[in-house]
């Protein structure tokens, strides 16, 4: 990714120790600049779906060009972040399907589940991650075109083919 940029990182109580320590190690990564919507730590008791929004909305703004969220296993702020138009989150917990996320299907959005990895291996997963970017010119790029036109109209799946319903 060429220049900085701004994550914005979220956890609720059950994944605010792994974010906090995400956060820690990307603090001089020169590739981002870190805007934390909370939760400071695992006393606050604010829902996830409160902040997986926050930040998903965040990134619909353009105020964020990728997000981190962390929950117990990562898949509640997947659900909540993808309710938000425009925006593609997947859950992780290994180095083939956080590339894949941005190769295959752009998405903006990674979630860890503190519950399900250690801390060493999520700094690594969201340091791959933050190194891959989508290649707009891929194969891929027109089956994500699909999805955003699906978003951007009635409902249905803009295929002329005719094979999707």
């Amino acid at each position: 990714m060429a220049g900085k940029y701004v994550l914005a990182i979220g956890a609720d109580n059950a994944g605010a120790d792994l974010k906090n320590a995400i956060k820690m190690a990307l603090e001089n990564d020169p590739r981002v600049e870190i805007r934390d919507f909370g939760v400071p730590d695992s006393k606050d008791t604010t829902a996830y779906p409160h902040v997986g929004l926050d930040v998903a909305e965040a990134i619909a703004r353009g105020e964020a060009r990728r997000g981190l969220l962390v929950c117990g296993t990562g898949i509640g702020m997947a659900i909540v972040a993808n309710k938000v138009p425009g925006i593609r989150a997947t859950v992780a917990h290994d180095a083939y399907s956080v590339e894949r996320s941005v190769l295959s299907n752009n998405c903006q959005v990674l979630t860890l589940g503190a519950r399900v990895i250690g801390p060493e291996l999520a700094k690594k997963l969201v340091g791959d991650w933050l190194a891959v970017e989508f290649d707009e010119s891929s194969a891929s790029a027109e089956k994500v075109a699909i999805i955003s036109r699906y978003e951007g109209k009635t409902g249905r799946l803009s295929d002329p083919a005719g094979t999707c319903s």
